[in-house]
This record gives structure tokens, sequence and C-alpha cells, in this order.
């Protein structure tokens, strides 16, 4: 791991230097919400949820930093594509109108 400091001029051109790539992919999205993210550490307001973090923690069985390990490492996940129902299609009838037996 490693730890770097930008000042506001610099974070700005590194963002734009991400989205001059073109398509910004999976990684390159990390990237840009990483620098800004990055941002909190400068600000005394800034604080995480450690109320809710200690339930999780508690609740799951884990230490509070697994659970800032699990929220740290969220992306956006695609929904899962909806299941069509399975068509019933009515037996074949005969010629004369009765339907086939199905033994």
């Amino acid at each position: 791991m490693w730890c770097a400091r930008f000042t506001e001029n610099q974070l700005k051109t590194l963002k734009e230097l991400i989205r001059i790539q073109g398509e910004v992919g999976d990684d390159l999205e990390g990237a840009l919400e990483a620098l800004e993210l990055a941002r909190w550490d400068d600000l005394p307001e800034a604080e995480l949820p450690w109320k809710m973090i200690a339930d999780q923690a508690e609740l799951q069985g884990i230490s509070e930093a697994d659970v800032i390990w699990d929220m740290a490492g969220r992306r956006k996940e695609d929904p899962a594509p909806r299941i069509k129902a399975p068509v019933k299609r009515q037996p074949k009838r005969t010629a004369n109108g009765r339907r086939r037996s199905t033994t």
C-alpha cells in the first residue's frame, strides 16, 4: 500500500487525465472514486458510521476492521437479470380435435 498527498489542482489534473482516457472502465472508475474519497482524510467533520459498523461487526461475528474492509471493497453491481416464467404449452390436438395422449 502507498500513500500520497496531492493539492486540489493536482487532484483535478489526475481526474482529468483519467477521464480523457476515453471509456472509463471499472478500474479507472474506482480510481476516480478513490481520488474523490481521498479528500475526506483532510476534513475534520468526516467520520465513519461507527454505530452501524459496530452493529454489523457484532451481527456477523467479525471485527470492525473487517466491516470497514468490506465496505471499502464494495462495488456497484448490475441488477440480476429477470428470469422469465416458463411458457406453458397446450398439448397438440389430433385432426379430429382430440388431445394427443402423453403416454
